[in-house]
């Protein structure tokens, strides 16, 4: 699954992008700079990890990933192509969710687009985009699917239906993802419309330096605006970051250090995707190797082996399964099976963030 980096030109998606991936895109200090999209791969942080090495021995340790994909700068103006809008919308609606990068830094060397920085006018400059995309889309797709309404057929009545509820939203102004969709059939056909406006949305407020006033004033300013939008944002200094992921570990370490940070604040940009999609983690562990694996919340057993192996699906028996907290109170399996802790599941078992699995298969 992707997600998929946006915002203004000039706001640093690319340099955050980098930062995230260490995929060396080209970042300047001019509009589209990117043009065809940057795709890279994110490791997601998860410290379990290390809390089962210290108890497992192991050769190595493997996280789980995410695809990201840097898109190039969307202008005022986009649905309707300006600055190539068509070419980049059509790659946001390639992913799953949007990463929105907006500039919340003061830099005189660095053009901004609308030639000052206001975080929520740039805000809303690219969800008016968006909007204004889906309902070109969606006011398109309805009138095609009238047309062919008059044979009678069930899934064009319920696409019918589903586009006028979408089309109603977006000409009021309101993203899709707003909508409640209790109906599974018409959550599945929103699905396959693949509009902009459904995917989840996270905001990645990108400062020179967070303690600065101007800095401390647009992040409050964006957060104001979250409230009103059920919003998420991370307040992230991409420069910074991008120092930090060229370091050394011990030299990141020390860095991290010296500004008072626990960790790199992309850490938290990269989970914050990984919940924006609907995905939890879960584990095995061995002598061999302790890896986390990606799979949708709400995934059973079955479908949690199949994300190691096909065959693990297609022939699943049972899955043994413990927490991170067991091992860490008994220190071993074998204690953990001793204290009878060691769960048996089956087949209607729903995976848990977090679950460490042995799988049992035949094939």
């Amino acid at each position: 699954m992707k997600a998929g980096i946006v915002g203004l030109p000039n706001v640093g998606k690319s340099t955050l992008f980098n930062a995230l991936t260490s995929a060396r895109a080209e970042a300047r200090n001019y509009p589209f700079c990117t043009i065809e999209p940057n795709v890279g791969m994110v490791p997601i942080p998860d410290p379990r990890l290390a809390r089962l090495n210290n108890y497992i021995a192991t050769k190595e340790v493997v996280p789980t990933v995410l695809h990201c994909v840097d898109i190039a700068g969307l202008v005022r103006g986009a649905h309707q192509g300006e600055g190539l809008g068509n070419q980049f919308l059509s790659h946001i609606r390639e992913v799953e969710a949007i990463l929105h990068v907006v500039r919340c830094f003061e830099n005189a060397d660095v053009t901004h687009v609308d030639a000052h920085v206001d975080p929520v006018r740039d805000i809303e400059t690219i969800e008016t985009e968006l909007l204004l995309a889906d309902l070109q889309m969606v006011t398109n797709a309805l009138e095609r699917s009238r047309k062919n309404l008059r044979g009678g057929d069930a899934d064009t009545a319920l696409r019918v239906r589903v586009l006028e509820r979408c089309q109603t939203a977006l000409d009021a102004g309101q993203a899709v993802r707003a909508l409640d969709w209790p109906v599974a059939a018409e959550e599945k056909m929103l699905r396959m419309l693949g509009l902009i406006t459904a995917k989840p949305v996270c905001y990645i407020a990108n400062v020179g330096d967070e303690e600065s006033p101007s800095a401390v004033a647009a992040i409050k300013a964006i957060r104001a605006y979250m409230q009103r939008h059920d919003g998420d944002v991370v307040p992230v200094c991409a420069r910074i970051e991008s120092e930090l992921a060229e370091l050394a570990p011990a030299e990141r370490a020390e860095m991290l250090d010296a500004l008072g940070m626990a960790e790199p604040a992309l850490d938290r940009v990269a989970r914050a995707a990984h919940a924006l999609l609907g995905l939890q983690s879960f584990f095995t562990a061995g002598p061999k190797q302790i890896r986390a694996w990606t799979i949708p919340c709400g995934a059973t057993a079955p479908q949690a082996a199949g994300a190691i192996h096909t065959d693990f699906e297609r022939g699943f028996i049972r899955v043994e399964v413990y927490t991170v907290a067991d091992l860490e109170q008994y220190h071993s399996e074998a204690a953990i099976k001793a204290a009878g802790r060691m769960r048996l599941e089956g087949k209607q078992y729903i995976m848990q963030d977090g679950d460490v699995c042995h799988f049992l298969f035949n094939v």
